[in-house]
């Protein structure tokens, strides 16, 4: 597996992979802060697109991800955040209301831990998941990182959380 450790305005984002699919992309700090593991190999080459989109999404001009994936989870996990990826850029959802669409009302417990367990934040935007009462709630990145993602997608509501 390959790994490269990419700047942001959110702080160092680890991007790792093989085959040519992204299968990780994790925070360097907060909560779920993750370093490369002692097998995987240094080399940027590989990530090159993705730090472009990347640094377009930051830059705010990039609304909408086109990469290889590869995500590894259970099928209950891949369906909640296949389901992640078609939340429109500068939209918000409940846990609830992602259970709804993966055909699973009642699973919002669930939701939430598939939610927080995916591997490759910002490209499937976890982060467009917040409480029901419309409050920011658990993020790997921890919170104010996801206020800041928000706020690249919904500049106008910057005060409102």
């Amino acid at each position: 597996m390959n790994f490269t450790i990419a700047a942001s305005p959110i702080g160092p984002l680890l991007l790792a992979g093989d085959g040519g699919a992204l299968r990780f992309l994790l925070f360097q700090s907060g909560s779920k802060a993750r370093g490369p593991e002692p097998d995987w190999a240094e080399n940027a080459k590989p990530f090159r697109e993705a730090v472009r989109q990347l640094n377009a999404y930051f830059a705010g001009k990039l609304t909408e991800f086109d990469l290889p994936l590869e995500p590894e989870g259970t099928s209950f996990q891949r369906a909640v955040w296949e389901e992640l990826r078609r939340i429109p850029y500068g939209e918000t959802i409940s846990y609830g209301e992602l259970a709804r669409r993966i055909g699973n009302p009642n699973a919002s417990r669930a939701v939430g831990l598939a939610n927080g367990s995916n591997p490759i934040a910002i490209v499937i935007p976890c982060h467009r998941v917040i409480g029901s009462t419309g409050k920011l709630t658990g993020f790997g990145g921890g919170l104010e990182v996801k206020r800041r993602l928000l706020e690249i997608e919904q500049p106008q509501r910057a005060l409102a959380w």
